[in-house]
């Protein structure tokens, strides 16, 4: 069978994007991707580079009345998080033959092959699929972020629609970057699913399986099938921002040196087309950086293990 996925970014998480479908070409198996381009710079790439496996969605062709009728009244990074619900409804929507869609963040890489993962959702039986952050107790940001990412999202066409609906519902009336009333973002909203939709909803149990910074410091990176690639944001000139949390070595060499590889290969691959994509952080001094070093001590929090910035590594042909 194959196994369908959807993400959505704009132009300046090309990079992000392209290295997400190299680790699924390396480990994801049969599968296709659905891309929802959001800027038409964005659309204009990924059709010139005509990835294999990938449908590219523009868009406007997706946004129905709901999302346009709240548009205006949320920034990008925002009106992201509202569309987000949608995403599994639109892939529905798009291809009448697909049963099962999972919603995938931009930032995201696969480690291994997906099939555990996959396996023990289909042995619970249910319908829709959710992920704990699995903070270690360093980041816990649970109350005000939420106990599950909206990060990797399998929905079942038909017995996960009550659940997409609700969520749906939800984003539309409230979906802002900010905590409030007990709702952050689109995320907040999964606190209770396993109570409210007790029948639909799945909480993977396998919690190294998807890991990321928050939790580094808690789990083997060997047991990484998913790394999220929270706060990793291109610089400009050759440079990445890797974020404040604190890296073992063993993760970096386990997980980031190969994403850094393929982030580097999918900027040089955007290159050879004619596009630069947008650097999503400004390029930041030596005297910058020991400056936010010097910051999380003065907050008492453990500086970082890795450094703040890295220069990506030549990519490999």
């Amino acid at each position: 069978m194959t196994e369908h996925y959807v993400t959505l970014y704009d132009s300046s998480f090309l990079p992000h994007g392209i290295a997400l479908h190299t680790s699924m070409v390396r480990h994801a198996g049969d599968f296709h991707l659905w891309v929802i381009a959001m800027d038409d710079a964005a659309v204009a790439a990924l059709r010139a580079l005509d990835l294999e496996h990938v449908s590219v969605l523009p868009l406007p062709s997706v946004e129905n009345e709901d999302l346009l009728s709240i548009k205006a009244s949320r920034s990008r990074g925002e009106y992201c998080w509202t569309l987000t619900p949608f995403t599994s409804t639109i892939v529905f929507n798009a291809d009448p033959t697909v049963e099962r869609v999972t919603y995938l963040d931009s930032d995201l890489w696969f480690a291994k092959s997906p099939e555990p993962i996959f396996a023990e959702f289909e042995h619970s039986g249910r319908a829709v699929m959710i992920t704990d952050h699995a903070y270690a107790d360093e980041h816990d940001q649970a109350l005000e972020s939420g106990r599950y990412c909206v990060q990797f999202m399998p929905f079942v066409r038909g017995a996960g629609d009550e659940v997409a609906a609700w969520w749906q519902a939800r984003c539309i009336e409230w979906c802002f970057a900010r905590f409030e009333d007990g709702k952050f973002g689109d995320q907040k909203y999964l606190d209770d699913w396993p109570v409210r939709f007790p029948d639909s909803v799945h909480v993977l149990e396998r919690l190294p399986a998807l890991q990321a910074p928050w939790n580094a410091t808690r789990f083997d990176p060997r047991e990484a099938i998913v790394f999220h690639f929270h706060e990793l944001r291109t610089m400009g000139a050759g440079r990445v921002r890797l974020g404040h949390y604190r890296l073992p070595s063993q993760t970096l060499t386990t997980i980031y040196q190969p994403y850094l590889q393929d982030l580097s290969r999918a900027l040089a691959d955007l290159r050879a087309i004619g596009v630069i994509p947008p650097p999503q952080k400004p390029s930041r001094g030596a005297w910058q950086e020991a400056k936010d070093w010097l910051a999380l001590r003065a907050l008492d929090r453990t500086p970082p293990r890795s450094p703040l910035s890295a220069r990506l590594p030549e990519a490999s042909s």
